[in-house]
């Protein structure tokens, strides 16, 4: 089975769940950030990673797989918000409607992670009424996704892509 794992990573985090998938799927992975990432014909699988902008994947995740056809695709995410949020499911849901019908969805894995400094100090400039404004809810758990991605969530990433991978490559003989 010949795998592609494309990402696109603003502070790291998508990246550090990138390289965790790949090491759980061995050689038979390739990994490339989406600046560098090949055409995905002649793959079995393209697992692309994002980091979660305005409710969708960010543009260059976008750009990348709004040009897949024909591909088993699986999708992996990082936000600030919980993973378990309505807010990060509609996100992964927006980033997989973006795909073209001919494309297959294998499957999908979404977790916290730190939330750009840069975007912080600009939260901080709104009311604390506005959406993304600086409260004590907000800034909880911005103390909370700093911690993330952690182990537990590279390890939950590498067991749904082996779990991806099985279920492509059929029973086994």
């Amino acid at each position: 089975m010949k795998i592609l794992i494309v990402y696109s990573s603003l502070t790291g985090n998508t990246r550090k769940v990138a390289e965790a998938i790949h090491e759980q799927l061995g050689q038979e992975a390739e990994l490339f950030s989406v600046e560098q990432a090949p055409q995905a014909e002649g793959y079995n699988l393209v697992a692309l990673g994002f980091w979660v902008d305005r409710g969708t994947a960010d543009k260059k995740a976008q750009d990348y797989l709004t040009g897949l056809r024909n591909q088993n695709v699986a999708l992996f995410a990082t936000l600030g918000a919980y993973p378990d949020s309505e807010h990060a499911a509609k996100s992964m849901a927006n980033a997989a409607a973006l795909l073209d019908g001919s494309n297959t969805l294998a499957g999908s894995f979404i977790c916290q992670g730190k939330v750009n400094p840069k975007l912080i100090e600009q939260f901080k400039n709104l009311p604390e009424d506005h959406p993304h404004g600086m409260n004590a809810e907000r800034r909880a758990r911005h103390l909370e996704a700093a911690k993330h991605p952690d182990a537990a969530d590279l390890a939950k990433a590498q067991a749904v892509f082996g779990e991806i991978k099985l279920k492509l490559q059929g029973p086994a003989l």
